[in-house]
């Protein structure tokens, strides 16, 4: 057998697919943390919670209304898009011009709120959903099988993502957005209406955590808590990136998914600290984050 540093091949290979699938979720939501900060300016500590209630949504939909998977692609992102609009327009706008702390109190609130409601339905236990059968099974593909639905939430992730990026780094509607963050009354002038862009903004964000939250359902037990692990890792991947990039919460995201499996491979006691040393490495050495721009 194909050893790498004395370690099996397929062990090897197997935890570096997990650490991609992980890095594949840490992408998604950070790229709706940076748009939000990026765009908003506003730190959203909702976006765990938002994850969650994509997945508990998904499950809502199979047991209660007997809708598949595929349907609840389309469904929650857009069913969440359109809470966050409403979240947005009745209390975020209300705190734009106020110090980030205001913000981050804020949808922490919202995450109590929303964690609170859910456990009082369906209690703290992880609640199962299968597998869509499509995407059932696995690949051999000669020194590991290769399962089908963690190849197609990494190749889903990086579809979303990297169209993300396009549409707001090199397209008008992105160069909108931007403008519209640094010089609203300028943009305004050209007949734009820039309250409505920036609470689209905003439920576009949310929409990929609870993307984000449908892609982890099959993987992951569904339960209230289920966001608040891994919002933590996702804002040391923001910060690592750089606050409001979104390429570099892009890229390190998946980066930082990758490490995380090597380091269960070779030193397993590390893998849930890892990401937190990296983070602290780079804020000593940039501030700003890897992809970040130095005031």
């Amino acid at each position: 057998m194909i050893e790498i540093f004395g370690i099996p091949l397929p062990a090897m290979a197997s935890q570096l697919l997990l650490g991609l699938v992980n890095g594949s979720f840490y992408a998604l939501l950070s790229l709706g943390l940076a748009v939000i900060f990026g765009l908003l300016n506003v730190i959203n500590f909702a976006h765990g919670a938002l994850f969650m209630l994509g997945a508990v949504l998904t499950w809502m939909g199979l047991e209660y209304a007997g809708l598949n998977y595929w349907l609840m692609l389309g469904i929650a992102p857009l069913t969440i898009g359109v809470l966050g609009a409403l979240f947005e327009r009745s209390l975020l706008k209300r705190i734009y011009k106020l110090d980030h702390l205001y913000g981050l109190l804020l949808t922490l609130g919202l995450t109590l709120l929303l964690e609170g409601v859910v456990r009082a339905f369906h209690g703290v236990s992880g609640l199962p959903y299968s597998t869509p059968e499509a995407l059932q099974g696995a690949v051999d593909v000669g020194f590991m099988m290769l399962p089908i639905y963690r190849v197609w939430v990494v190749l889903a992730s990086l579809v979303v993502c990297f169209a993300t990026w396009f549409a707001i780094e090199k397209t008008r509607l992105g160069a909108y957005l931007r403008a519209g963050t640094e010089n609203p009354r300028l943009v305004e002038a050209f007949g734009i209406n820039v309250p409505l862009m920036v609470t689209l903004t905003y439920a576009f964000g949310v929409a990929l955590a609870a993307l984000a939250g449908v892609l982890a359902a099959p993987v992951m037990q569904v339960s209230p808590l289920m966001g608040q692990n891994l919002i933590i890792v996702v804002f040391a991947v923001v910060v690592i990136g750089g606050m409001g990039s979104i390429m570099g919460s892009i890229l390190t995201g998946l980066a930082l998914g990758l490490i995380e499996g090597l380091a269960k491979v070779f030193y397993p006691e590390a893998s849930s600290t890892v990401v937190f040393v990296i983070m602290a490495v780079v804020l000593l050495i940039r501030p700003a984050g890897l992809f970040g721009k130095e005031k």
